[in-house]
């Protein structure tokens, strides 16, 4: 069995965004090799997530307004968390978004359903984060 690891790394320019990365999964599932498996990808940080929808800048615009309305950024003392940061909503934004997917892997393409594509939703940005793509198969 083979086994391939790569690292994705973001450094976003606004506190919150949604970024297709589908393309650098593709091609890590390419450097790999593997033609029969599976890939893990998976946010490395507590407030950054990785999820699997349309990309589609409508939904996009929902995504925000929902999250915002489940988790408001402000007023920051609402949270007890935020008294050495301002981040609380942020993890609980990646709580609902979650951490990983798994996508088969058929004839060493990813196998998605119609219209889904991988993305790394940042919630608490302007900071360097990492996405860890992980191939295992044959």
């Amino acid at each position: 069995m083979k086994s391939y690891r790569k690292e994705l790394w973001f450094s976003t320019n606004q506190r919150r965004e949604l970024i297709n990365i589908t393309p650098a999964v593709e091609e890590a599932v390419h450097k790999s090799g593997v033609q029969e498996g599976m890939v893990l990808v998976n946010a490395m940080h507590i407030t950054a997530s990785v999820f699997i929808n349309d990309d589609e800048s409508g939904l996009h615009q929902d995504f925000e307004e929902w999250l915002e309305g489940l988790a408001p950024e402000k007023p920051y003392d609402q949270y007890r968390h935020n008294t050495a940061e301002d981040n609380a909503d942020a993890h609980l934004k990646r709580t609902v978004m979650g951490r990983e997917v798994v996508v088969a892997i058929t004839e060493g393409k990813l196998d998605f359903g119609p219209w889904e594509q991988i993305f790394y939703g940042e919630f608490d940005g302007k900071r360097r984060k990492r996405v860890l793509v992980k191939v295992i198969g044959e």
